[in-house]
C-alpha cells in the first residue's frame, strides 16, 4: 500500500491537522492508557533538562566545571529543542510522528546511558542536546497521546492538559531531585532520566498512535534553511543563556555570536520569503494577528520566569538550602496542576482573552506581595504569592495555543510556521526573561550596594558598635584584637552585600509587576477593540472556524 496514498476515514476519525494522528473512537480502558502514556511522555520531555538546572549547583562540583561552563547545559537543551521544531512538522507529516520519536528517544537513550561512564563536560552537554531534539517530538507526542484520551467534545480540554503536562516538569523535579542525588550523587539524576526514557520508549512501542494521512513535503531547499535557521537560533539561545554570566559588553564572543545570529536567521528568513513553496510562511509570521500573539507569549513567559529566576534565586541569596525550599516547591507544584486544571474545565473558545487577563493579574499581584521581602523573609512567607505565579504561568498556555491554532486551521500551510513561532516564543520568552531579571538583579545590586557602603563609615557610632559587636563575638576564637576587629568590618560587609541583594530583588519583583500589568492592559485594550468592532457584524462560515484572534 503506498504510504501517500489518501485513506477514506469516517467523519469522527478524520486527523484535525495535516500529520496528526487519525482519532478513532477507544474503549474507557484504551483512553486511560493514553492518557497515562501522554502524561508520561510529556514529563519525560522536559524532566531530563529540568533536573539538571534543578541541581546545576551539585553538577557543578561533581563536573568540576566553572558557573559559565554549567550554563551551557540547560543552553544546548534550548539550542536543540527551539531548531527542531522547524523540522518537526515536517517530517511527522512525511514519516508519522512515532518514527521521529522512536529513532531520538534511542538515541538520547545510548547518549545518556554513555554519560554515565563518562565523567566530563562535553558529554553532559551532548546529553542535553539530545533531550532537547527528543524533548520537541517529545511534547508534541504527549499531546496527540492526551487528545487520543478525550472524547471528541472534550477536544479542546484534551489539548490543554497534553500542552501543560510538559510545564510540570520543574516543579516536580525540584520535589524529589535531592533524593536521586543521594543515591548515586550525579549519576542517580543521570539514572532515572535514562529510566524515564526507555519507559517512555516501551510505551511507545506497545501503545500506538492511530495513522494520519501522510504527504510527501520535504524539498532539498529546507535542509539548507534548516541548517542556516538553525544555527541563528543557537547562536542567540547562547547569548540570552550566557550573557549576563560573562557579561553583555565584556566578552568579545558574545557579540560575534549576536552579529552572526542575526545576520544567520534574516539570510534564512530572506530563502523562504522568497520561495514558491516556503516552510515558513513568512507573509503570515509578519501579520499583525501573529507578531502580537508571539509579543504576548514572549512577555507573558517572561513574567512566568518570576519563579525560576526570582523567588528562587531570593531564597538560595538568603542561604536557603533545598531542603528548607521543598514545602515552597510543593506550593508551586499544587499551584501547577490547580491553573492546569482550571484552564482544561474553564476554556472557552469564544473568550480567550479573558484567561490571559485574569493570569497576568494573578501574576502582577503575587509579584507585588514578593516585591515587600526582607531578610527575615522565609518560604512560608511566599506560598501565596508563589501559588498565584504557578497558577498564572500554566493557566495561560492553552488559551494562547488555540488562539494560533484557530489561524492554522483555515490555512493547515501555515502549521509549520505556527509550530516554529509558539515553540520559540515559549523557549525565547524563558530566555529573555531569566537574561533581563538576572541583568536588572546584578545592576540593582551593584547600586544599592554602592548606596549602602556610602553610609557605613567607622565614624558613625551605629557602625562602629555594629563592628564591635562583630568582634566581641569572636573574642573566644581569635585572641589578637586587630584580626578581631577585621573580622568584624568582614561581617558587616557580608550584611550589607545581603540587604543589597535583597533591595535588588524587590526591584525584580517590581519590575515584573510592572510588565504584567501593562501587558495585561494591552491585551485587554485589544480584546475591548476587537469586541466593539465585530459585535456589530453578522459572522460567516468561515469567521465561525477561525474565530477572533489576537491581531
Amino acid at each position: 500500500m503506498d504510504h501517500y496514498a489518501p485513506r477514506n476515514w469516517q467523519p469522527h476519525e478524520r486527523p484535525s491537522l495535516p500529520g496528526s494522528p487519525s482519532t478513532p473512537l477507544h474503549s474507557t480502558p484504551k483512553r486511560l492508557a493514553y492518557a497515562l502514556v501522554g502524561l508520561l511522555v510529556a514529563l519525560t520531555g522536559g524532566l531530563g533538562n529540568s533536573l539538571v538546572i534543578a541541581n546545576l549547583p551539585y553538577l557543578q562540583g561533581a563536573l568540576g566545571a566553572t558557573t559559565a561552563e554549567m550554563a551551557w547545559l540547560p543552553a544546548a537543551y534550548v539550542m536543540t529543542n527551539v531548531s527542531m521544531n522547524l523540522l518537526l512538522v515536517k517530517f511527522r507529516q512525511q514519516f508519522g510522528l512515532r518514527a521521529f520519536t522512536e529513532v531520538f528517544l534511542v538515541l538520547y537513550a545510548l547518549v545518556t546511558f554513555g554519560h554515565l561512564f563518562v565523567n566530563d563536560l562535553n558529554s553532559a552537554i551532548a546529553v542535553r542536546a539530545a533531550h532537547g531534539m527528543v524533548g520537541a517530538a517529545l511534547s508534541s507526542l504527549g499531546l496527540y497521546y492526551m487528545i487520543q484520551a478525550f472524547p471528541a467534545k472534550w477536544r479542546m480540554k484534551a489539548l490543554v492538559l497534553g500542552l501543560g503536562t510538559s510545564q510540570l516538569a520543574l516543579p516536580l523535579a525540584r520535589l524529589f531531585s535531592e533524593d536521586l542525588l543521594q543515591i548515586a550523587e550525579w549519576r542517580g539524576l543521570y539514572l532515572f532520566e535514562l529510566g524515564m526514557a526507555l519507559l517512555s520508549l516501551g510505551c511507545v512501542f506497545l501503545l500506538k498512535l492511530p495513522p494520519g494521512d501522510r504527504f510527501k513535503t520535504f524539498e532539498k531547499l529546507d535542509f539548507l534553511t534548516f541548517a542556516i535557521l538553525a544555527s541563528g537560533v543557537a547562536l542567540l539561545c547562547a547569548v540570552l543563556s550566557l550573557g549576563r554570566i560573562d557579561w553583555w559588553l565584556e566578552a568579545p564572543w558574545i557579540g560575534v555570536a549576536s552579529a552572526g545570529s542575526i545576520a544567520l536567521i534574516m539570510t534564512g528568513l530572506a530563502i523562504e520569503h522568497n520561495r514558491s513553496n516556503p516552510m515558513l510562511m513568512t507573509r503570515w509570521l509578519g501579520s499583525g494577528v501573529m507578531i502580537r500573539l508571539a509579543l504576548a507569549v514572549v512577555l507573558i513567559r517572561m513574567v512566568a520566569s518570576e519563579q525560576s529566576t526570582g523567588a528562587v534565586g531570593f531564597m538560595q541569596a538568603l542561604n536557603m538550602s533545598t531542603q528548607q525550599l521543598h514545602s515552597l516547591y510543593v506550593v508551586m507544584m499544587i499551584g501547577s496542576i490547580a491553573g492546569l486544571v482550571t484552564s482544561a474545565l474553564t476554556i472557552n473558545p469564544k473568550h480567550l482573552f479573558s484567561p490571559l487577563i485574569v493570569s497576568l493579574a494573578l501574576m502582577a499581584v503575587g509579584s507585588v506581595i514578593d516585591s515587600h521581602s526582607n531578610n527575615l523573609t522565609r518560604p512560608e512567607n511566599l506560598y501565596f504569592s508563589q501559588f498565584l505565579l504557578a497558577f498564572g504561568s500554566t493557566f495561560f498556555l492553552g488559551p494562547t495555543m488555540v488562539l494560533g491554532t484557530r489561524n492554522v486551521l483555515t490555512n493547515p500551510r501555515n502549521l509549520v510556521s505556527f509550530s516554529v513561532l509558539f515553540g520559540i516564543c515559549q523557549n525565547l520568552g524563558g530566555l529573555i526573561g531569566a537574561a533581563l531579571l538576572g541583568t536588572f538583579q546584578i545592576v540593582r545590586e551593584k547600586f544599592h550596594s554602592s548606596n549602602i557602603v556610602e553610609h557605613l563609615v567607622l565614624t558613625d557610632p551605629l557602625v562602629a558598635a555594629r563592628v564591635q559587636s562583630g568582634s566581641n563575638a569572636l573574642g573566644s576564637v581569635i585572641a589578637d584584637p586587630a584580626l578581631r576587629n577585621l573580622q568584624g568590618i568582614r561581617s558587616l560587609a557580608t550584611a550589607a552585600t545581603r540587604e543589597a541583594n535583597v533591595l535588588a530583588y524587590n526591584d525584580v519583583f517590581m519590575l515584573i509587576a510592572v510588565i504584567a500589568v501593562l501587558t495585561m492592559i494591552w491585551i485587554s485594550i485589544r480584546a475591548l477593540w476587537l469586541m466593539s468592532t465585530t459585535k456589530n457584524v453578522t459572522p460567516t462560515p468561515s469567521d465561525s472556524t477561525s474565530g477572533a484572534t489576537p491581531s
